[in-house]
């Protein structure tokens, strides 16, 4: 498995690994009503592009298929981790995320769903709050999480 820098080309790949891992991964912990608005399967590539562009983008690909990616910015706010359905388990998502931590100093934050809560505390991250996300008048709940370093 390689990890690659993103580029503007891996876009609409990328948001379709988004949409299918929301609606496979983490249906064990939201419901349908509640993935439907997490991931429309509508999506605005130009501003997925824009933000991808502007924070430290990583992409992680399997035998020429791209199994994951993720994001942060400046801040160090981790915006965007997701491994696709086939390959979770099998350290993709640390991979992605060792390469994200190293990119910026001090403290890292990231909203985690219920599904990613567990790997981000295996990984020294702490739940700072939980929160209610409201999409379209249904609510989501994921957690403030923070690691200090």
């Amino acid at each position: 498995m390689e990890i690659r820098m993103y580029r503007p080309s891996d876009c609409k790949i990328l948001t379709g690994l988004f949409y299918n891992t929301v609606h496979t991964v983490n249906a064990r912990d939201y419901t349908e009503e509640q993935l439907n608005v997490w991931a429309t399967g509508e999506v605005d590539l130009e501003k997925w592009n824009q933000s991808l562009q502007e924070h430290f983008s990583v992409v992680a690909v399997d035998n020429g298929t791209v199994v994951g990616f993720g994001d942060i910015d400046h801040t160090g706010y981790l915006d965007r981790l997701f491994v696709h359905a086939d390959y979770q388990g099998k350290g993709v998502g640390t991979a992605i995320c060792n390469q994200l931590e190293q990119a910026v100093q001090g403290t890292i934050v990231t909203h985690a769903s219920i599904t990613a809560k567990p790997f981000f505390e295996k990984r020294g991250y702490s739940v700072m709050k939980e929160q209610s996300v409201e999409r379209q008048g249904i609510f989501l709940t994921n957690y403030r999480m923070e690691k200090k370093r």
